[in-house]
């Protein structure tokens, strides 16, 4: 029914602007708003929405992952601009907070303003 259907995820945020300066100012991506509304203009065509709600709470589990070339220049990078990674019991992460386990690709996660979790992930392909 929904095969050549059009789709996209979102993401509940407290503060609109607050996203942003971070979407756009932090992590480089390109935004827009619409209606209120904040648009994030992924790689390969596939736009999230983070929308405001004011009694948000962070998820719990990872919203969003970007896959990259090289994880350490990325966690490298994102710490220069000011990005904390997050530490969890049992990933075996570095210093930098990278996890190479041997059952995935290695990765670092952090948060957003709001506390919702994204990853890092180094494209294994």
């Amino acid at each position: 029914m929904f095969a050549a259907t059009k789709a996209f995820s979102g993401f509940a945020v407290p503060d609109i602007e607050q996203a942003r300066e971070f979407y756009e100012g932090t992590l480089g991506l390109n935004v827009s708003e619409d209606n209120d509304l904040l648009i994030l203009h992924l790689a390969g065509g596939r736009d999230t929405l983070a929308y405001p709600k004011p009694d948000h709470t962070p998820a719990t589990y990872t919203i969003l992952n970007f896959q990259v070339d090289d994880i350490d220049a990325a966690v490298d990078q994102l710490t220069q601009r000011g990005v904390q990674f997050e530490r969890y019991d049992d990933f075996g992460q570095n210093e930098k907070g990278i996890s190479r386990d041997t059952g995935g690709p290695p990765i670092a996660w952090f948060t957003d303003p709001a506390g919702n979790i994204l990853s890092v992930l180094e494209d294994s392909s």
